[in-house]
């Protein structure tokens, strides 16, 4: 099967027009740009397809190398929809990337360079999308009708998808099709999301039900977004036809399953799997210097270059509250409403010299060492994470790092990046859509229809995966006679025959009432999708993100001073669900047009 890379240097030549902030928004022409008759063929057309895709794996060529939006504007939305809610911090220190500071703790204004680089980033994607519609339209029979059709769904998909991840992050957003004139659009007044449900509609009704190459949306997936679309309207009865469809063709036809393990979905190896929807393909060592088609969005976001990893720079650290969400009950059910209560043992403050041992009494949920790298734990086939170490500033973000990200010790050089500075991007696809969320999303859905038996039926078979497969190698710390061991010393004190952890997963035997439940499935998004730049967004469309938002800051205010200060900081409701328009675009385009989103004025 053949695998959709999305070139930087195909990109560079052929992208027609482009959406910034800077001054050269409305004047400047591309210097690289081909004309629209060049372009107006098969060829090109495909040539321009395959550059809206490329803004997918964060290596848009704008303002430096790789381009000055690529971290804000990443496809995992590590930023504004993990960093900006409980389960992540920025991680690093403090003033590294320091223009995030103001995401994370709700002080941003519309100067923040991280909320202009994000709407440049999806605006140039938008941009290469209705360059793609325009050119088919001109090329007319120089491209065959079947062919055009496919090219039209997968472009108004990518239209859509990109519209998408502008509406999360801003809102009051300008739809921007092929023929608009893009500093005429406004902002307000306009139905964005019926423009974002045509283009996926479209997308539905004419994207196969399987792709040649891998990385480009079928039907399904493009179901699977117009689903998430309903849910952010609360269109629930919506949602529940396109949710039903996937999960009947996966039930009854065997398109789609869960995988066995849940790490199945973080491993190279098991890239592009029967739990696949959607997948953002990544390549390193292409002959691309950097590798630039890899995760470069993602580039910061790996322990600091400890134990011969070589990676970089210890962004992207899980919270406390997060880790403490794993904990499970002598049932092996989640903590629904005390979980954060008190923290699960960590080795905040303590240097690697120190003594230190996992709580082996605690109980915790597997998937917890599946998605953080904790003190005294395997990471991957690194060895045992030997804490203070292996983070750049614990003092700053704690004591934890990532992992679902992270690439095999084995794989290093082969299937990580071998050129560049930042040697963490890896082939390690980015799993935007896959069947857990269809259940789960199903599983929401039946919540609200009161059909609470269903839910929880849903809900366990995510569960039931989860106790499948555990992170084994125990440290037998006691018997550690010298401190501050290399790797190689620590070895002999791991028994890989053992678990790790006192690791106990279970599924629920009854969902009592409504509220319950709901707060059963909520919990269950958080600990299957944990650090995948979901948490803040869910948190807004359920309507409880300044209670959670703000129990979560108050609490972190001790040990982070980012969150304290002489005026604490706190999560201002109806203003801070969303990020300021970029005051650069409002100063160009004008107020008339653009309108600043409540409380940024």
């Amino acid at each position: 099967m053949k695998k959709i890379i999305f070139l930087s240097t195909i990109v560079l030549a052929l992208a027609t027009s482009f959406y910034s902030c800077g001054d050269e928004f409305l004047d400047t022409k591309p210097t690289a740009s081909a004309s629209d008759v060049l372009l107006a063929d098969e060829a090109g057309v495909d040539a321009l397809l395959i550059g809206a895709y490329h803004p997918l794996v964060g290596g848009l060529q704008a303002g430096g190398w790789f381009g000055s939006w690529i971290w804000s504007a990443s496809v995992s939305n590590w930023v504004w929809g993990s960093v900006q809610s409980d389960d992540g911090t920025k991680g690093s220190d403090i003033t590294d990337q320091s223009t995030i500071v103001p995401v994370e703790n709700f002080t941003i204004d519309p100067t923040n360079g991280y909320a202009s680089d994000k709407w440049n980033g999806n605006y140039e994607a938008v941009s290469r999308t209705n360059d793609v519609l325009r050119i088919l339209a001109a090329a007319g029979s120089k491209v065959p009708e079947a062919k055009a059709i496919q090219v039209q769904a997968e472009a108004r998909f990518l239209r859509a998808f990109y519209h998408f991840e502008l509406k999360r992050v801003f809102n009051n957003i300008p739809y921007i099709l092929e023929n608009d004139v893009p500093e005429t659009v406004p902002n307000t007044g306009v139905d964005t999301w019926a423009l974002m449900e045509a283009d996926l509609q479209y997308a539905i009704d004419n994207l196969p039900e399987t792709q040649g190459d891998v990385g480009r949306p079928t039907t399904y997936a493009a179901m699977a977004v117009m689903a998430r679309v309903h849910l952010f309207q609360h269109d629930y009865a919506a949602a529940k036809l396109l949710l039903d469809d996937i999960i009947d063709v996966a039930d009854n036809g065997g398109k789609y399953e869960l995988m066995p393990n849940f790490d199945d979905n973080y491993l190279i190896a098991k890239r592009n799997n029967k739990e696949s929807i959607w997948e953002i393909q990544y390549a390193v060592n292409d002959g691309a210097s950097d590798s630039p088609n890899a995760n470069y969005g993602d580039a910061l976001n790996y322990p600091q270059n400890v134990d011969g990893m070589g990676t970089c720079c210890g962004f992207h650290q899980p919270t406390q509250n997060l880790v403490n969400a794993y904990k499970t009950d002598a049932n092996g059910l989640p903590l629904l409403d005390t979980y954060n209560d008190t923290d699960l043992k960590n080795d905040m403050g303590l240097g690697s010299n120190k003594p230190y041992a996992v709580d082996l009494v605690q109980t915790v949920d597997p998937r917890l060492d599946f998605t953080v790298g904790r003190r005294g734990i395997p990471y991957l086939d690194w060895g045992i994470m030997r804490g203070k170490d292996w983070i750049r500033d614990q003092g700053n973000a704690g004591p934890y790092v990532y992992r679902k990200n992270m690439f095999l010790k084995s794989e290093k050089g082969t299937l990580s990046t071998t050129s560049g500075w930042a040697t963490g991007v890896n082939a390690n696809n980015y799993r935007a859509y896959r069947y857990a969320h269809i259940l789960l999303w199903r599983a929401e859905v039946a919540v609200e229809d009161n059909e609470l038996d269903y839910a929880m039926e849903l809900v366990n078979r995510v569960r039931a995966r989860a106790a499948n497969k555990v992170v084994m190698g125990r440290l037998d710390f006691a018997a550690l006679d010298t401190l501050n061991l290399t790797q190689e010393a620590i070895e002999p004190f791991v028994d890989y025959t053992q678990p790790a952890a006192n690791y106990l997963v279970n599924e629920y035997t009854d969902f009592p009432d409504q509220e319950y439940a709901r707060k059963a499935v909520r919990m269950e998004l958080r600990l299957e999708f944990a650090m995948e730049g979901h948490r803040f967004f869910d948190l807004v469309r359920w309507g409880i993100v300044n209670e959670v938002i703000n129990d979560y800051m108050e609490r972190d205010r001790d040990f982070r001073g980012l969150f304290g200060g002489t005026t604490p900081k706190v999560f201002t409701p109806n203003k801070n669900e969303y990020a300021p328009i970029p005051q650069g675009q409002i100063d160009i385009q004008g107020s008339e047009i653009l309108q600043q989103n409540p409380g940024y004025n």
